[in-house]
């Protein structure tokens, strides 16, 4: 008898044996890279050992049962090689579980009930799959009091490995057995790079020998530095975008790494960001996630034909540049559920840069940089922390890695080359007189603290010049606006732009005037940046405006302690932008939050304390990432319509199509809104549903071309920008 893993709609039929050899094999290769390929093979053997029950069997050939195949294989891990392998082949369908505890019962869905369950026989498995403990295996070090966070980190990256080797074996088997094209390599990526950068060798001003100064260190940084933590501290306007690429892929290529990651705060930068390195690399080059949907199915493991399509096609992060944001970079790493973690183990032996490292939360900035530590101590990983105003987290660092050294790329720098604005404090201003300053210039930004504030500015406006950027316009609409807005700079046309931060951080736009709110003073020196960006006007000619809301009550709460930090620096005379006020900002800014306030669900401390008896470690790993949340609130995505590519994108979603390569460009086309957002658009009949997370607007008069969705609030119809 042939034991069946999988069956096609047209008959075909994948063995288990064959199915198990080809994910072990596949599941070695991606853990290679820190030690546990022994391991990883094993896990992919075992995997779907369950498989070989009789009722399994019986439902794979068409009966109508339940069965559960994956708590089998977790047992036999648990017995083979303890916990660490009953977690990852016990969630390689439905996703990470909880540990549990005891008392809990069979009936439980955390490890240690699922471990209690009585399984359908299995054991035929053994006359094919002969199982044995691997005979090398390297742990990571145990980084903290107990270690216990580094080996759930170790069991997180193992399990990615497992995932993505089941899913791509499945994937091949259902098309019929081809692979994916292979992509090109990182020598092949250096050389275009390096032909790109031949005519920055020839600088003409001041400023661009500076920026030739930066990228010569990073060619040089690049080629000669062993693997570990960096930083690359580049004032604004000091082309840190090409130069922190040249890092990494001289890198790359010096240390034989495949992968590099660009891990970026906002969506509007990703597309900047991608858009710079395709005309670099090229289109194949690189991967833009930031957004997409994540199927899974349940310990059974069976889907219909639509939703298995959907499942395979989650993002796993192949192409060898990938620029991603950082709420899905962090958010996957505390992560359960397989399609948001299968990519992870493409994280090891890889580049990273944190691009606007300073824009990381605090409540959330001990699992940030305890997660870094991770994949630089145990992953080789090297990691940049790239920005024009370093949040000075050595300290940080240290709490867990105390030899742990950062290694800065970037030169000395002359201050007074990247000086190209004046600051000018002018007090508070109501919205009908910002509006007013506005007006009064032909080319003007400006920056506000909220969304609500943003409209009621713009609202105010004339029509001729004026933009909004928002995040609920889709991508490629942003794009266009962008392209708009630089042209209209360029020609000297007018051109107002009202906008929330989003724009403050690497969107590359040069005005001669910048107003700017008070806010943090990271924000304020980086909304400075889009002033005079290419020094062709006096500095005293090019003044970002600091103004404060006239009308009380206007400050978010979370604005309130960075706010008054800020003022307490700055009352010490010096210009915002030098390096000794932004570091002493986020020392202060830290200092007044207190440690335990810097990992607000005590995340660290929980999977350290779940090693409190090693033969059973108790990790809440669904719990966490139910909880872990970089952005407060869970989104859902809409793809909105409004182009003959995107409706075409759409009809095909909703005729069933599924892939990697439909999702990847649909996303161009989607904006992402908050889950009360989302339920108030389905009330209204705007959505048509394609997943759990993917809608399409159905209405056309809810997108509007001056300021993207217009989204319904439960409570009445409001436009959120």
């Amino acid at each position: 008898m042939t034991y069946l893993a999988h069956k096609t709609e047209d008959g075909r039929e994948q063995s288990v044996l064959e199915h198990a050899q080809n994910t072990a094999e596949c599941a070695a290769g991606f853990a290679a890279p820190f030690g546990a390929a022994d391991y990883a093979r094993t896990l992919g053997l075992a995997h779907d050992v369950g498989k070989y029950s009789a009722a399994f069997q019986r439902r794979i050939r068409g009966e109508n049962l339940q069965t559960d195949h994956s708590t089998a294989g977790a047992q036999q891990m648990a017995r083979l090689l303890g916990w660490p392998a009953a977690y990852c082949v016990a969630g390689h369908h439905a996703g990470l579980p909880d540990g549990g505890g005891a008392a809990d019962s069979a009936a439980c869905k955390t490890l240690s009930g699922r471990l209690r369950r009585q399984v359908e026989p299995y054991d035929r498995f053994a006359a094919e799959i002969p199982l044995a403990p691997p005979t090398d295996c390297r742990l990571p070090t145990p980084l903290g009091q107990r270690g216990g966070f580094s080996l759930a980190f170790w069991i997180r990256m193992l399990f990615s490995c497992l995932v993505d080797a089941d899913r791509l074996d499945t994937e091949a088997f259902m098309r019929g057995g081809s692979p994916r094209g292979e992509g090109l390599s990182i020598s092949q990526l250096l050389a275009r790079l390096e032909a790109f950068i031949t005519t920055y060798q020839n600088p003409a001003s001041a400023l661009d020998r500076a920026r030739c100064d930066v990228l010569n260190a990073c060619l040089a940084a690049g080629t000669t530095q062993p693997p570990g933590l960096f930083t690359l501290t580049v004032p604004t306007g000091g082309g840190k975008t090409v130069s922190s690429l040249a890092f990494a892929l001289r890198h790359a290529a010096a240390q034989g790494k495949t992968h590099i990651i660009y891990v970026i705060p906002y969506t509007n930068i990703i597309e900047q960001t991608a858009d710079t390195f395709r005309a670099i690399l090229g289109e194949e080059a690189v991967l833009e996630h930031h957004s997409g949907v994540a199927l899974d199915d349940d310990e059974e493991g069976l889907l219909n034909p639509a939703k298995e399509r959907a499942k395979l096609a989650a993002e796993n992060w192949d192409l060898p540049v990938v620029v991603t944001t950082a709420v899905q970079f962090f958010e996957s790493l505390y992560a359960a559920r397989p399609s948001r973690c299968r990519k992870l183990h493409n994280l090891a032996d890889s580049v990273i840069i944190f691009d606007e490292a300073q824009t990381l939360p605090l409540p959330y900035l001990l699992p940030c940089v305890r997660a870094i530590t991770e994949l630089v101590v145990n992953y080789g990983a090297s990691c940049v922390l790239c920005t024009a105003t370093q949040p000075a987290l050595g300290p940080l660092f240290a709490r867990f890695a105390p030899r742990l050294a950062m290694r800065e790329i970037a030169p000395p720098l002359p201050q007074e080359v990247f000086r190209r604005v004046r600051y000018q404090t002018v007090g508070p201003l109501s919205d009908p007189e910002l509006a007013e300053k506005l007006t009064g210039c032909e080319q003007a930004l400006c920056i506000v603290g909220t969304r609500a504030r943003a409209a009621a500015v713009y609202n105010r406006l004339p029509g001729e010049g004026a933009f909004h950027l928002s995040t609920l316009m889709t991508p490629a609409h942003r794009r266009a606006v962008l392209q708009t807005i630089k042209t209209r700079l360029r020609e000297g046309l007018p051109c107002r732009v009202v906008s929330t931060s989003l724009v403050e951080a690497g969107v590359d736009l040069d005005f001669p005037t910048v107003w700017r709110e008070e806010a943090g003073l990271d924000s304020m020196v980086q909304a400075a940046g889009r002033c005079n960006r290419e020094g062709k006007r006096p500095a005293e000619e090019s003044v970002v405006f600091l103004f404060r809301p006239a009308e009380a009550g206007r400050t978010p709460h979370d604005l309130q302690r960075p706010l008054a930090i800020m003022r307490s620096v700055l009352r010490e005379g010096e210009s915002p932008d030098s390096p000794a006020a932004i570091a002493r900002y986020f020392t202060q800014l830290r200092h007044a939050m207190g440690v335990e306030n810097l990992d607000r669900l005590n995340l660290i401390s929980r999977f350290e304390n779940g090693l409190q008896d090693p033969a059973r470690p108790q990790f809440p790993f669904a719990e966490a990432a139910g909880e872990f949340h970089l952005i407060e609130q869970n989104t859902r995505t809409v793809l909105v319509p409004h182009t003959p590519a995107a409706r075409q994108l759409a009809e095909r979603l909703r005729q069933g199509e599924r892939s990697r390569s439909l999702l990847r460009r649909a996303g161009v086309h989607a904006v992402s809104v908050y889950e009360r957002h989302f339920r108030a658009l389905a009330a209204r009949g705007a959505l048509c549903m394609v997943e759990d997370d993917l809608a399409v607007l159905t209405d056309p008069a809810l997108y509007s071309e001056q300021t993207g969705l217009t989204l319904l609030a439960e409570e009445g119809e409001g436009i959120f920008l």
